[in-house]
């Protein structure tokens, strides 16, 4: 086995290089992982961009799959030749969250690609907590996507939707494009789409959206209530981050609904006195959603997306967009950042 490996490594933020570096070792407590897809999460833009990591150079990159190559002496969860995935987030193990099973509400945690070095490499060395095996027959394209897939589920479960009601989802990205699907697996009535970019909402329609509507051509609130009878929905689901879509978000929903803030926001949100009124007389039930469940108890939210995905009921396939080599990661991510053409979920081959 080779001692150095290609890693895509950020030294400041926009300053990008894809470097020669040496192949992590492991502790007794973690595993080495081949990397055969890394996607980018619609954070890591902004991140290598403006934002920056926590500590420089850093290897980039949370979204994987690939194969296990080598394994610490007291790993007993998985072995070489092993194909998996890996949740981004490190749990503490100590904290109360962590004890009663809330990794993602960890006090003390860390994060592959911004606390400690990420995928964006040939090899990654990763703790034993965080691998998950795919399931037979899943590809290594559709198991870097589980986070994502992940965390679509998460949300529409932090709005407690039941089967029979309709959902607006704000931001069809990759993550908003696994929400449609998994809002259809969970029985929703009706599925409102919204976006500015009509690419996104062919896709939405595909995937099995009911309603696409683009905010740039029609008043999404005024769309949503018209098709539901003035009512609205019984859950909306905000993805885009953008002040815009979450107060228009509080808008839309049904009385007795729930609003759930999925989308990373960098702008305060000022309400509208008209809609803070509304958020009253209607009791709308606003939640954070926050990263995914990948605990093994009491719901693993990794598991139960990877089971769907392997069963063809969650696809990724479609909402890949862009596959690249990691020589090409600098140059993309300044595409990626002016924003100029379409991009869905783009993924980097190493």
């Amino acid at each position: 086995m080779a001692t150095r490996m290609k890693a895509v490594r950020l030294h400041a933020p926009g300053d990008l290089r894809v470097e020669e570096v040496e192949i992590p070792e492991i502790n007794d407590h973690q595993v080495l992982v081949r990397v055969r897809a890394v996607g980018v999460c619609g954070s890591d833009p902004g991140r290598v961009m403006k934002k920056g990591t926590y500590s420089y150079p850093m290897t980039i990159g949370h979204e994987f799959a690939g194969e296990v190559v080598k394994v610490g002496a007291r790993v007993t969860s998985c072995k070489p030749a092993d194909r998996v995935t890996v949740a981004p987030l490190i749990p503490c193990g100590n904290c109360d969250y962590c004890k009663t099973g809330k990794f993602n509400l960890c006090d003390h945690y860390s994060y592959y690609g911004s606390r400690v070095d990420g995928a964006m490499a040939e090899y990654v060395a990763v703790e034993e907590c965080d691998v998950l095996q795919l399931p037979e027959g899943l590809d290594f394209e559709s198991g870097a996507c589980t986070d994502p897939v992940a965390i679509a589920f998460h949300a529409l479960r932090q709005g407690n939707l039941k089967a029979g009601e309709s959902v607006a989802i704000l931001g069809v990205g990759p993550i908003g494009l696994f929400a449609v699907q998994w809002a259809r697996v969970m029985g929703a009535k009706e599925i409102f789409a919204v976006d500015i970019f009509d690419e996104k909402l062919e896709i939405a329609r595909n995937l099995g959206a009911d309603h696409v509507i683009n905010a740039r051509k029609e008043d999404p609130v005024a769309s949503v209530l018209a098709r539901t009878g003035g009512a609205g929905v019984e859950c909306v689901v905000e993805i885009a981050g953008s002040r815009i879509t979450q107060e228009q978000g509080l808008r839309m929903a049904k009385k007795e609904g729930t609003v759930v803030f999925c989308g990373i926001s960098y702008d305060d949100l000022i309400i509208p006195s008209a809609t803070l009124d509304g958020i009253l007389r209607k009791e709308i039930r606003i939640v954070g959603a926050w990263n995914s469940v990948f605990s093994p108890l009491p719901v693993n939210e990794w598991r139960i997306a990877l089971h769907f995905m392997a069963r063809g009921l969650i696809r990724c396939q479609p909402v890949i967009s862009h596959r690249f080599r990691l020589e090409e990661a600098p140059e993309v991510f300044q595409r990626l950042w002016k924003r100029e053409e379409f991009f869905n979920k783009v993924l980097f081959i190493p």
